[in-house]
């Protein structure tokens, strides 16, 4: 498996509209085992978003689907900037199972 965490922050006061947008593309994406949007509640404007993927390939491929580029494109300006993020090897879990 494949997993990222990052962080993104929203424009001050767009949060609400930031998480509706990446909250569109939950769902159907091909290889995508968990995809969770989190609110920081240290940080009025920072967003977590938790990933896991079969593979690493299909997380690459995920920003080619028109739906995904559709979301980018609106959330772009909801945006001021990406914070720490750090690649993962997801091994189990609720949901998962294991990568063994």
């Amino acid at each position: 498996m494949y997993g990222m965490i990052g962080k993104m922050v929203a424009v001050q006061g767009k949060r609400r509209e930031l998480l509706d947008l990446l909250l569109e593309t939950v769902g159907d994406m091909p290889g995508c085992l968990s995809y969770v949007i989190h609110e920081d509640p240290a940080d009025e404007n920072a967003i977590w978003i938790t990933e896991a993927w079969k593979d690493e390939a299909s997380h690459k491929a995920s920003p080619q689907m028109p739906a995904v580029r559709a979301v980018i494109a609106r959330a772009r300006p909801l945006i001021a900037s990406f914070g720490d993020h750090v690649i993962t090897r997801p091994v189990g879990g609720h949901g998962l199972g294991t990568a063994r």
